[in-house]
């Protein structure tokens, strides 16, 4: 809701099994015409150390609820904890996926300070900049707020008043 008041769109990287758990909320991210891309199946923090068919096996089942659920394949893809192993290159394009990370990280999962966050986010922030936000509210403020929502109205705010427009990363690459 936040970013359809801001008229706003974002690529969204939903493990896979956090996808098939909730299918009405990915359906519905795709309906409002953000970006639903894959973040491994099971997001492993071992998933950097797979070989080739582990890693394999991951993107595929990502991939395939994903597609299911939304009717398009997702076209990037994200590490979990951003960490990627020499191997993830081939098997992502053998799959036709392209890596994607951050160039901004306001490490909302585990700062409940969302003054620092939002300062780490938006300082220098420029035109082609990658955002990166969670929706697991791990790290919440004092009041109980997940950092990431309480951040977000002034993120978008500010993005806004910069004269940059948050688009998804098929929109930004031209797709």
């Amino acid at each position: 809701d936040l970013l359809d008041r801001h008229q706003a769109k974002a690529s969204f990287f939903c493990v896979g099994e956090k996808a098939a758990a909730h299918p009405d909320i990915v359906r519905e991210i795709a309906r409002r015409g953000h970006s639903v891309e894959n973040h491994s199946h099971r997001h492993p923090h071992a998933f950097a150390f797979y070989g080739m068919r582990g890693l394999g096996r991951e993107v595929d089942a990502a991939q395939s609820v994903i597609a299911r659920i939304t009717g398009r394949a997702p076209g990037f893809f994200r590490a979990p904890a951003g960490f990627r192993s020499p191997l993830l290159d081939a098997v992502l394009a053998a799959r036709g996926l392209r890596y994607v990370s951050w160039t901004r990280r306001g490490f909302d999962t585990v700062d409940g300070n969302a003054a620092a966050v939002l300062q780490r986010l938006t300082r220098g922030l420029a035109a082609g900049d990658i955002l990166l936000l969670h929706d697991n509210g791990r790290a919440r403020t004092r009041d109980g707020t997940p950092v990431a929502l309480a951040v977000l109205p002034e993120l978008l705010a500010r993005v806004r008043a910069s004269g940059l427009h948050l688009v998804t990363l098929a929109a930004a690459s031209g797709e």
